[in-house]
């Protein structure tokens, strides 16, 4: 399959604005789009795999999709913030509702991975506002309670202008704090990491991570009271969703606890909740199960 299309979107903020990239996969005018939002640090293109599983599925069964993968602002082949207070969600799900606006899908589902997912319960809420609705909603290892272990181990790394000698060099580097992602071939953890890196500069050799370190400032401002406050708003949002919801769970997960993924099929949407075992926090929705999972939720 051929590569995506890169796209960009001016979006206002507190500045002079900035531009959003994007990834589109399959039918430009299909009357179904999946929109794909990515964890904490990483970017687009984390959902190659799913997105082109879900195109091609839909093609099998005589139908067409569109795959929308954005970077969110200070990620990948977006645009940084002037002022890096405003990497929060308020900023993030302003920006997804101005991408709403101007994709006007018919059939809307939200995939979310961790940060994404919490983007998308801000989508769920808001979307309305620009003329849509989310149909079907897919939490990855996510949920209104996120556990402070989870939160201290992101912030022993997040945020470090780091560099590598190459590609392979950085793919190690970051295994070593992802290994919670679960089982991966070298191939398929080297393909994850090829766009979580860019040259360092033209005419330099090696490569530095492709996000804004100043993305750490606001997450390192938190603090376990001012957390557990968050926890209200978040079930409100949660609670309000009329979404047909999927809940995708790590088994080891330090992030989503069960409790919390246990309260999430009880309460709200009634999430049903898929989980699988040798992966923490959170599942990269490459290996054939888990893209298996979250396609026969999307395309029924």
């Amino acid at each position: 399959m051929a590569d995506p299309k890169l796209n960009y979107l001016p979006c206002p903020d507190s500045g002079a604005g900035h531009r959003m990239a994007y990834w589109e996969w399959g039918t430009a005018d299909a009357a179904h789009t999946v929109v794909c939002v990515h964890g904490l640090s990483r970017q687009g293109r984390d959902f190659d795999v799913l997105a082109q599983a879900l195109v091609s599925r839909a093609e099998q069964s005589g139908g067409t999709v569109r795959v929308i993968c954005p970077d969110v602002v200070g990620r990948g082949h977006s645009d940084w913030l002037s002022d890096p207070l405003g990497y929060q969600l308020p900023t993030y799900a302003a920006d997804m509702l101005a991408l709403l606006a101007h994709l006007k899908p018919q059939t809307l589902d939200w995939v979310g991975t961790s940060m994404g997912g919490l983007i998308g319960l801000a989508v769920c809420a808001h979307a309305p506002s620009v003329g849509v609705a989310v149909r079907r909603l897919v939490l990855n290892d996510v949920g209104p309670v996120i556990q402070w272990e989870a939160l201290a181990r992101i912030g022993t790394y997040l945020g470090r202008a780091v560099q590598f000698d190459s590609l392979q060099q950085a793919a190690d580097a970051m295994w070593l704090i992802s290994s919670s992602f679960g089982p991966h071939t070298p191939a398929q953890w080297l393909e994850l990491s090829r766009h979580m890196v860019k040259p360092i500069s033209v005419g330099q050799s090696g490569v530095a991570l492709h996000y804004d370190p100043a993305i750490a400032v606001p997450f390192k401002s938190i603090t376990q009271e001012s957390a557990a406050q968050g926890e209200a708003l978040l079930w409100q949002l949660f609670d309000g969703i009329s979404a047909q919801t999927l809940l995708v769970r790590g088994a080891q997960s330090d992030l989503l606890s069960p409790l919390t993924a246990q309260q999430m099929t009880q309460r709200g949407p009634k999430a049903r909740l898929v989980e699988f075992a040798g992966v923490g926090h959170a599942p990269t929705l490459i290996a054939a199960d888990q893209v298996d999972a979250v396609a026969s939720f999307l395309l029924g």
